[in-house]
């Protein structure tokens, strides 16, 4: 499909359904490709609702860039908040829902004949112990691994990547109805900003527990015997701060780690652009939004090859580096902050990779995916629509 192709969008009602917009504190990359999904649903004529929760400082109702967002209930409540929403009729008559299933999806093929289609950007299989251990996260991971796929078991699916399609189909999840799309990469910021004169990392995100933060902190600490002016710069808040915090300050490392707290544009695209290599030692990624985002300033990644999208927001060996253990993380940021050689090219093939996928195109794909459930088509795992070039199934 090209970027040109027409759908027959126009007119249509989209409500997607998601449990934060980017303006919420604990927004992140998965909030940032569901609005540039609606924002180019709009572009295509399309009039699109945006549901989420409330938080402090947000109005309950606006529109931007033609896209309505609509504001209600807590972390908790928004999805019987957003259910309650869509069968009243109080966001008015509707031709097809994104149900975004992160980690747990809002159930609306339960009350909607409809179309449905479920955007997932991973599996949480592994993080429901983490976030909510015990009863509670038991009773998540069978939502998400039972009772979701049985709920859409005629509903089309959106991944964000290969890795994760692959994960839905070890849920039961048909292949057939599972279409791809990746996210793209915002053109680069230009900033009054050059690569430090000292050795750097960054980490870039929300500092929650399956981001595993510790894990780069760890690594600088380890490093610092050889790199004594290196420095760490972690980007980003969250709930798990103050842990982190203690944590840097158990390992002591000083002023190797410096916590930037929650930063304006300009200020992580600074970030992105004095930094030599950008450390993602998360648990899980579906993609891998700020891969893209570092690697248009030329500073490569080195993340886990087990969180999935990881293999391929990162061709490994050419715009970063995937290991299996801390002790190749450790050795790999080491590898890259100690060859100038390897660094460069690194830096050169993770230019390249960021430019691969645009937003564009991951509109045009979207849109595409939205039309076909509309018309009752469904978009296969053969049907790679959403990368910026050709991909093997």
């Amino acid at each position: 499909m090209s970027d040109s192709e027409a759908d027959p969008l126009p007119g249509l009602h989209v409500v997607l359904l998601n449990w934060r917009d980017t303006g919420n504190p604990e927004g992140g990359g998965a909030e940032l490709y569901l609005e540039k999904m609606a924002f180019g649903l709009a572009q295509r004529g399309c009039r699109v609702t945006f549901f989420s929760a409330a938080y402090p400082g947000a109005a309950p109702d606006e529109t931007i860039a033609g896209v309505r967002f609509v504001r209600r209930g807590s972390k908790l409540t928004v999805y019987s908040r957003g259910l309650a929403a869509l069968r009243s009729g109080a966001l008015g008559p509707v031709d097809v829902v994104v149900d975004v299933q992160n980690g747990m999806p809002f159930l609306s093929r339960a009350i909607t004949g409809k179309p449905v289609v479920v955007l997932v950007h991973h599996v949480h299989r592994e993080q429901w112990q983490v976030v909510y251990p015990g009863f509670p996260g038991r009773v998540g991971w069978f939502v998400e691994s039972r009772l979701a796929p049985w709920l859409y078991r005629r509903c089309q699916y959106v991944a964000v990547s290969r890795a994760t399609r692959e994960e839905l189909g070890e849920l039961g999840v048909d292949g057939s109805r599972v279409a791809v799309v990746h996210n793209g990469t915002d053109p680069v910021l230009a900033v009054d900003s050059r690569k430090s004169a000292n050795p750097s990392i960054c980490v870039v995100g929300r500092l929650v527990p399956h981001k595993q933060v510790e894990h780069a902190i760890d690594a600088a600490v380890g490093l610092r015997e050889r790199l004594p002016d290196l420095r760490l710069h972690v980007v980003g808040s969250g709930w798990w701060e103050s842990e982190l915090r203690a944590y840097a300050a158990a390992k002591d490392a000083g002023d190797t780690v410096v916590f930037e707290g929650h930063v304006d544009e300009v200020r992580k695209q600074e970030v992105y652009e004095s930094s030599w290599v950008m450390a993602l030692p998360s648990l899980k990624e579906g993609w891998g939004l700020v891969v893209g985002e570092a690697g248009m300033h030329g500073t490569p990644t080195v993340a886990y090859r087990s969180a999935g999208g990881t293999r391929e927001s990162i061709a490994d060996g050419r715009s970063g580096l995937l290991v299996d253990t801390l002790a190749e993380f450790t050795a790999a940021l080491g590898s890259v902050l100690t060859d100038p050689d390897h660094r460069a090219r690194l830096a050169a093939g993770a230019r390249h990779h960021s430019r691969q996928f645009t937003w564009e195109h991951s509109q045009a794909a979207f849109a595409h995916v939205v039309a076909a459930a509309v018309q009752g088509r469904r978009i296969s795992a053969q049907d790679e629509v959403g990368s910026g070039h050709s991909v093997e199934p």
